[in-house]
């Protein structure tokens, strides 16, 4: 397997993948540290935790490297990955052990509790977009749960994949409780299909979700899905137009455009959509594409070719199909796969930048009368991850998100995950939940105890 960095399109390291046989002992070893892990108190298994945490504040600016040479995000965005990777630790560290405490009910037996405990070995299919990320965002809960973690990290980031198993080594945890897996697709299925392996996790597309839905029905183990989104923004007439702008632009340029939850879909009220397109348009026009390890630069860029290329696909579709080409939508001469911000106006449901999930530094504008038919251009997706909706009155906001189709909406903010509450999608976005005491216990087995 390869790391190629995309700022420039050559290749930096290559790594021998893991055979079928290596791949299975690797599981053999994850699932003995997982009994020994499992066996500690979870006051001890919080301390640990803590470590692990101490560890990525000690080599925050080693990982951020790694992750921007790996897929091209700016320094300063992969240092807050890594900072909030240690944070969601601490997290679990001291609100882990209230999550999985015993919980005393009521019935007519002299005592009955719930109980949590651990699964066994979690199988987390994880995607590039965050390399450290969305894989600590379920790892923190896994462990501090009483489990093992086999990792299958994306194809283009093995140098990230195998500094997290190290990570945990380093911190002290069992050896062998953290194993990085480099396998392709195909080889999955005899990982999940060990009875070790109780839960897998993929965060990725609606195919691969799909795939994996049906093996891990097939082979009776619990899955957990977050397939990506085509998230609806609404900004309402009565908006806060400086505000919202700038959230817009950020959650659509961030990461060059490569978060599940970015704003994927601007639906504006008429009357204010012209200010608002001008707007925007001014401020993306001042953001600088570049190296993604200058200071300066503000948008590095697309992890790999074949996701610009994708991208590109999508803008050109559109744009014949009726869109309106408002800035960017050329591909730039030079190395690396870098594409420029880019705005299309007029799209309206059919587009392909209205219909599909678009991964890349693209706004998609789309204009309503009324609340009535902005609720059915936000609903009118196959995907339910996340909205967000501009308004000065918060009560009329919460009113109209409670309408919405997805599983986080925000009221004049920006969408985004918080480990203090759940995160997930509906329809084509997955199920299940990862974050808060929700996302802990999905990754528990739940236990009724009864004592007459």
């Amino acid at each position: 397997m390869q790391s190629v960095n995309p700022a420039t399109g050559r290749v930096m390291a290559e790594y021998p993948p893991h055979s079928p046989r290596a791949a299975q002992d690797a599981v053999t070893a994850a699932s003995l540290s997982q009994k020994t892990w499992a066996a500690l108190s979870v006051a001890d298994r919080a301390r640990g935790l803590v470590a692990v945490a101490e560890v990525l504040d000690r080599r925050l600016a080693e990982y951020a490297a790694l992750i921007t040479s790996e897929m091209g995000k700016p320094g300063s965005e992969a240092r807050a990955e890594v900072a909030k990777c240690a944070a969601v630790c601490r997290f679990y560290a001291e609100h882990g052990p209230t999550m999985l405490a015993d919980r005393a009910v009521a019935t007519e037996a002299a005592r009955s509790l719930v109980m949590h405990e651990p699964l066994g070995l979690v199988l987390a299919i994880m995607p590039w977009n965050f390399p450290f990320w969305q894989v600590m965002r379920l790892a923190a809960p896994a462990l501090m749960a009483g489990n093992g973690f086999v990792l299958k990290h994306a194809e283009n980031v093995p140098g990230s994949a195998l500094a997290l198993e190290q990570l945990f080594r380093e911190a002290g945890l069992p050896s062998d409780l953290v194993r990085t897996l480099l396998i392709s697709e195909p080889e999955v299925e005899p990982i999940l299909a060990r009875a070790e392996v109780r839960a897998v996790a993929l965060t990725g597309s609606a195919r691969a979700g799909r795939a994996v839905a049906a093996l891990a029905g097939g082979l009776l183990k619990k899955s957990i899905l977050e397939l990506g989104g085509c998230d609806p923004l609404i900004v309402l007439e009565d908006a806060d137009l400086t505000a919202c702008c700038a959230a817009a632009l950020e959650s659509r340029m961030k990461n060059a455009g490569q978060t599940c939850t970015a704003a994927k879909r601007l639906l504006l009220a008429e009357p204010l959509a012209q200010e608002f397109e001008e707007r925007l348009l001014a401020l993306a026009r001042g953001l600088r594409l570049g190296d993604p390890t200058d200071p300066a630069t503000d948008m590095g860029p697309l992890a790999r070719a074949d996701i610009r290329e994708a991208l590109h696909d999508q803008v050109q579709r559109s744009l014949a199909a009726g869109a309106r080409l408002v800035l960017g939508g050329v591909l730039p001469d030079g190395p690396g796969y870098f594409y420029p911000p880019t705005i299309l106006a007029g799209v309206r449901p059919g587009m392909a930048v209205f219909e599909e999930e678009t991964f890349g530094p693209l706004a998609a504008i789309t204009t309503f009368k009324d609340e009535e038919e902005a609720v059915a251009l936000a609903n009118a997706s196959a995907y339910g991850l996340g909205a967000s909706i501009w308004t000065a009155d918060p009560a009329r906001g919460e009113a109209l998100a409670r309408r919405m189709e997805a599983g986080t909406v925000m009221v004049n903010a920006q969408t985004r995950s918080d480990f203090r509450l759940p995160f997930g999608g509906v329809k084509d976005s997955g199920w299940g939940r990862e974050l808060s005491h929700y996302g802990i216990r999905e990754l528990s087995a739940v236990k009724t105890l009864w004592v007459a």
